[in-house]
């Protein structure tokens, strides 16, 4: 039997936040600046578009258009908002300035809201029935997309004490106490005060606040799982191969150990020759530098025909056609795969040779059969496993090879399944009838490949 390597328990993709991994911490603040970047355009295009109204907008104020606040105001906002985005397109947008930037898009707002009485000559009450007050809905809203619950309560008290600041203003006005009224009609046709008209605004700030704040908590901890998902997803990719990986992924449940599936497939064993020796001498460094460079030759060859590593067994590997993906063409991939391997490794070998490097041989055994692929071990520790006789056979094939002296051997039964799936020897095989094989109980038909 030979498995995957360790699957971790689910449970550890979803740690709090302050838990998670910091390439996962540094995935979600370069979400989290993507958002205050957004923020920053859509507050741009607020601007404009309000600019555009006002500019558009017919007026009959009598005051000189130098004198009017509003122009100043959005003048000061289209620089401030120039400033956000210098910030942070330059990566310099502190929690500080982020904070600064709530408070000064309500500041601005409620500022030329109370600018509207000036403007046109009307008591203070009468920028209390201005239709500008839903834009304070738009700048709390804005603050969703920095996934920050915090900035979007700010933006919902400061929103609040704005709106309660212009009603206090209205009223402290001379005469302003006297435009109170509880006539709701009087109140929408005047210029009259209902101050529990102007209440249910204020609570409506806070719920609507409140209530966005929760949904943006939320939404935060659900980017939290999806990036750490993500970031598993990209570690699974790393230590198994592609598909055993999107297999972990897209499972609509998660493995359970006992659970798998039987498939027709073929299995690969790949062995460098006198690698034991070589590592009671080389150093270190060089030992893994050989890996290095082996796996680099085989592992593309693999993947082009269709296989899939199940494991790394030092020098050796592992590969199933097949199994964890079912294939019509088990047999025929393994065989092609096989032949390719054995020119692209030892004109590796010959290229080490040449520059008086050490250059092991190579060991191929390949077997075609039932293999069943499943998940074993306990819920804490998992493996994916591809067990079965052909495993078993396989790994003795290669061994064989030594006793034969030769490269690769496969079974007669093997070769007859490639043929049939497609495949075409690119070399003559010379056959190998009621081989002894240890660790084999009956006699077996092996096939030279090379």
């Amino acid at each position: 039997m030979v498995s995957q390597s360790q699957v971790l328990h689910p449970a550890a993709a979803f740690r709090p936040a302050e838990q998670l991994p910091a390439r996962v911490v540094r995935a979600l603040q370069a979400e989290r600046e993507r958002g205050e970047i957004l923020t920053s355009w859509v507050q741009a295009g607020v601007l404009c578009v309000f600019a555009t109204l006002y500019f558009l907008a017919p007026s009959t104020s009598p005051v000189d258009v130098l004198m009017r606040p509003v122009p100043w105001a959005l003048a000061f906002y289209a620089a401030f908002t120039a400033l956000r985005l210098y910030l942070v397109y330059s990566g310099r947008l502190g929690p500080a300035m982020r904070a600064l930037s709530v408070v000064v898009d309500m500041a601005l707002l409620t500022v030329t809201i109370w600018s509207f009485h000036v403007e046109y000559g009307q008591p203070a009450a009468f920028y209390l029935k201005a239709p500008t007050f839903t834009y304070f809905f738009i700048f709390i809203a804005l603050r969703a997309l920095s996934f920050s619950p915090g900035h979007v309560l700010l933006a919902g008290a400061t929103a609040a004490l704005g709106w309660l600041a212009l009603l206090g203003y209205a009223l402290a006005e001379p005469a302003g106490m006297g435009l109170v009224t509880r006539d709701y009609v009087a109140y929408m046709t005047s210029a009259k005060i209902l101050i529990g008209g102007e209440i249910d605004k204020i609570i409506s700030i806070l719920l609507v606040s409140v209530l966005l704040a929760l949904a943006v908590g939320r939404t935060r901890q659900l980017l939290e799982r999806a990036v750490a998902e993500q970031a598993a997803s990209t570690q699974l990719a790393r230590f198994f191969s592609p598909e055993i990986a999107e297999h972990l992924i897209k499972a609509d449940e998660l493995l359970r150990p006992g659970e798998g599936e039987s498939r027709e497939a073929a299995v690969m064993f790949i062995d460098l020759r006198g690698f034991t020796k070589l590592a009671a001498t080389l150093e270190p460094a060089a030992l893994i530098a050989l890996l290095g460079e082996y796996q680099r030759v085989a592992v593309p060859i693999i993947q082009r025909h269709h296989g899939s590593i199940t494991t790394y067994l030092g020098d050796g590997i592992m590969v199933t056609f097949g199994a964890t993906r079912a294939s019509l063409t088990y047999a025929a991939d393994a065989l092609h795969c096989a032949e390719v391997m054995l020119d692209a490794l030892g004109a590796w070998a010959e290229e080490r040779r040449q520059r008086n490097a050490p250059a092991p041989g190579i060991g191929l055994g390949i077997e075609a059969g039932p293999v069943i692929c499943g998940a074993i071990g306990e819920e804490g520790r998992l493996e994916y496993a591809v067990i079965g006789d052909p495993v078993n056979r396989a790994a003795k094939i290669q061994n064989h090879t030594k006793a034969e002296g030769v490269r690769a051997l496969t079974t007669l039964l093997a070769r007859e399944k490639a043929i049939a799936q497609g495949y075409a020897p690119k070399r003559a095989h010379k056959r190998l009838p009621n081989r002894e094989v240890a660790g084999v109980a009956a006699p077996v038909d092996l096939v030279v490949i090379e």
